[in-house]
């Protein structure tokens, strides 16, 4: 079983790698399809889905927790 500071860096990692990843995505994908947005633009969109992401793995791990009991 992992310790709680464990657990805990284990998260922001994930949220640090999946931001990044985000971050790259849209920089690459973005141009494809003819949207252009500035660095500042493509950081506070990657900052609002990483947001998103935080919550919906936190209602689905609640959820999932609900239904083992």
């Amino acid at each position: 079983m992992q310790s709680r500071k464990f657990s805990l860096l284990e998260s922001l990692t994930n949220v640090a790698v999946g931001y990044l990843v985000s971050l790259a995505g849209q920089v690459i994908i973005f141009p494809v399809f003819g949207i252009a947005a500035s660095i500042k633009q493509n950081l506070l969109i990657g900052v609002a889905f990483t947001v998103l992401s935080i919550a919906r793995s936190y209602c689905l791990r609640r959820a999932f927790n609900r239904i083992k009991k």
